[in-house]
């Protein structure tokens, strides 16, 4: 079983590195070269790469989230810049504006873990990479981060429940937005409303109605085949 992942720039379309124009959602050609770049995380590769238009102008390796701490996949902002964050977290940060936690891209004292799924989540790069890309892009800066959901099996697929929070709700709340029934934010936070929504799917599938996101919702959403 293999656990597809989406990316969440256009309700249910999914991107990979090998585009050869931006998707939708992204800055378009304005003629200001820092408006019209974006971020794209690709997971599998460990590399980010920074769009101008539609042309890749840099490319990074990084060191994402190890598998108990996952990387957020979604489209994400660069909310807070700071060259002071401290620690571990070398000599730049951009903050990112996930809900459900604190990420974002940043430098490192460990450099020998560039490559490696090896951070708590947030996207470690070389100092003198990271110093560049700062300078490089504003707030306000999409990021899109693609890549697997965290659990790649069958036992070890979660079930979803209000409270819960993290990627997977996300790409749940994606869905069923794009088929009608869920109307509140796309967060990645499984809260009252989309509670409502599952409910409301599962009895028009005939269904169980349990509020939960489980194997089989997980298969007939298209999120595992």
């Amino acid at each position: 079983m293999r656990i597809l992942s989406t990316f969440l720039l256009s309700l249910c379309l999914v991107l990979t590195t090998g585009y050869s124009a931006p998707p939708q959602g992204v800055p378009r050609d304005t003629g200001d070269s820092t408006s019209n770049r974006y971020i794209l995380i690709d997971l599998w590769k460990r590399q980010l790469f920074l769009y101008e238009g539609d042309r890749v102008v840099k490319q990074y390796p990084v060191a994402p989230g190890r598998e108990q701490h996952p990387s957020p996949i979604g489209e994400w902002v660069i909310t807070y810049k700071s060259t002071d964050w401290g620690g571990g977290f070398g000599t730049r940060w951009l903050g990112l504006n996930v809900p459900w936690g604190i990420y974002g891209i940043h430098g490192t004292n460990l450099p020998h873990t560039i490559g490696q799924d090896a951070s708590h989540g947030c996207f470690r790069m070389f100092n003198e990479h990271v110093e560049e890309l700062f300078s490089l892009v504003n707030t306000g800066t999409l990021v899109i981060v693609d890549g697997p959901l965290p659990r790649r099996d069958e036992w070890a697929l979660k079930t979803l429940v209000r409270g819960d929070k993290g990627s997977d709700v996300l790409l749940v709340q994606n869905r069923l937005r794009a088929s009608g029934y869920y109307e509140g934010p796309v967060d990645g936070i499984f809260g009252y409303g989309l509670e409502a929504a599952v409910k409301r799917w599962q009895r028009d599938m005939n269904w169980e109605v349990t509020a939960q996101i489980s194997w089989r919702e997980y298969l007939e959403l298209g999120l595992v085949e």
